[in-house]
């Protein structure tokens, strides 16, 4: 990219943060996964973002997290903005409640448990409990979550 008028050259036409978009693994590094964005751009997956198995040839859909001043793209493989992550997390907890009508889970569960059986976070995981429990759609038992039926 070359600098025009002390502005890096605007190469990412049409995309803007959080725009959903097609995603190609093409290979890891230390940092994440590079990964083709739209059969056209390059960008970076942190290995923080990533809560599922990966593989270099894999094509998923990802979202556009930041592009940064030097032009280059950063991917989340998660909606991005607060009540978006939310329902999404949420959306993944009420799955696995509507298969048995409970989860062996809890805000106690260690963060390994939760990543393995939910793809996501420990801190993703209680944001979305508490928003399913404000919203009166499970209960919190000492060593599970129930489905409100």
């Amino acid at each position: 990219m070359e600098l025009q008028d002390g502005l890096y050259e605007d190469s990412q036409d049409g995309l803007q943060e959080g725009d959903q978009v097609n995603l190609k693994i093409v290979e890891q590094t230390p940092l994440g996964y590079n990964v083709l964005i739209d059969d056209e751009f390059d960008g970076l997956l942190f290995n923080s973002e990533v809560y599922q198995d990966i593989e270099e040839g894999m094509e998923t859909y990802g979202y556009v997290k930041k592009i940064r001043d030097d032009g280059k793209i950063d991917v989340s493989l998660r909606p991005q903005g607060f009540r978006n992550v939310i329902d999404s997390d949420a959306d993944v907890i009420m799955r696995k409640l509507d298969e048995k009508g409970y989860l062996m889970l809890t805000d106690k569960s260690s963060p390994e448990s939760i990543k393995f059986r939910l793809q996501m976070s420990k801190k993703a995981f209680k944001r979305a409990i508490g928003g399913l429990y404000k919203d009166k759609k499970i209960e919190l038992k000492q060593d599970r979550i129930e489905l409100i039926k």
